[in-house]
């Protein structure tokens, strides 16, 4: 079972199977606080089906995310929960979420696409490319515009820390700051890297739909979106899997790239925070 997770706020979600903790560094005092949270995951045949399973993952993945935020929350800034976070509220906040993405991601780039001159009519193959290639563009604008937020660059050195941690542990390494910090903070099996596939999957699958009316183009693209998300999480896992194949090197490129956005170099408080958290899922209890 691959061992992975994302950065919270002050802290990192990790996660091994269905054992999920958050560790976060309490502003008030300096401690770190460890909770462990609880899969939900409620579509456990499909989620391992092939090109069915990715898009039920990645639905677990956003509503456990978005819980672990919130938890993060409460303990770095002790916050007192006002209500439980529970299934209603992740599933609402998710699909808020992909709605604005939707709207941002898909449906803006073929609008503006549709509107270049002679585009319109031109050949599908020509159309979705320079499609695919604003899409990619607002994606990057709007990667590089979050990154002037300092809580967003707090969130970015925790998510390299995260990379650190993991790579230590799948490297058999002890888990302490020492061993981690000379690891690379980017790594194959990243969400970034997911989206980056997605990116470049859509332009192909959305190819095939030809270059009909606009609004065809964009109904389709939200309902061939479950097949990209599809087609892209098996690309993902197989490159996880081979990431050392030179083969495979080129395609792994330009994910490891826009890495170099959303992960930052940690300092060692932030790696510690990582690594507490990993060890919360992958040791046995008494160790």
């Amino acid at each position: 079972m691959a061992v992975g997770g994302q950065a919270v706020i002050e802290g990192v979600l990790m996660r091994n199977g269905d054992r999920i903790s958050v560790a976060v560094r309490r502003e008030a005092d300096g401690e770190i606080v460890v909770e462990k949270m609880t899969s939900r995951q409620r579509f456990k045949r499909l989620s391992n089906i092939p090109f069915v399973r990715g898009l039920f993952n990645l639905y677990d993945m956003m509503s456990t995310g978005i819980r672990a935020l919130n938890l993060s929350a409460e303990i770095a800034l002790e916050e007192e929960e006002d209500a439980e976070f529970g299934t209603k509220e992740a599933f609402l906040t998710t699909g808020i979420a992909v709605v604005v993405a939707v709207v941002f991601f898909v449906m803006l780039p073929v609008w503006a696409t549709n509107n270049l001159w002679g585009l319109s009519d031109a050949n599908p193959i020509l159309f979705n490319l320079v499609e695919g290639l604003i899409r990619i563009t607002l994606f990057l604008l709007y990667l590089l515009g979050i990154t002037y937020f300092e809580d967003i660059k707090r969130v970015f050195q925790y998510h390299g820390a995260e990379h650190k941690s993991v790579y230590t542990y799948e490297d058999g390494r002890d888990l302490t700051v020492d061993e981690a910090r000379d690891y690379s903070t980017l790594h194959p099996r990243c969400g970034t890297a997911f989206l980056m596939i997605v990116l470049v999957v859509a332009i192909l699958v959305f190819s095939l739909v030809g270059n009909p009316s606009l609004w065809i183009k964009i109904v389709s693209r939200i309902l061939l979106l479950p097949v990209v998300a599809g087609i892209s999480y098996e690309i993902l896992r197989f490159s996880g899997k081979h990431a050392g194949n030179p083969l495979l090197k080129p395609f792994l490129f330009p994910g490891l790239m826009l890495q170099k956005i959303t992960t930052r170099e940690p300092d060692d408080d932030q790696l510690e925070v990582a690594l507490e958290a990993l060890k919360s899922v992958v040791e046995e209890p008494g160790e």
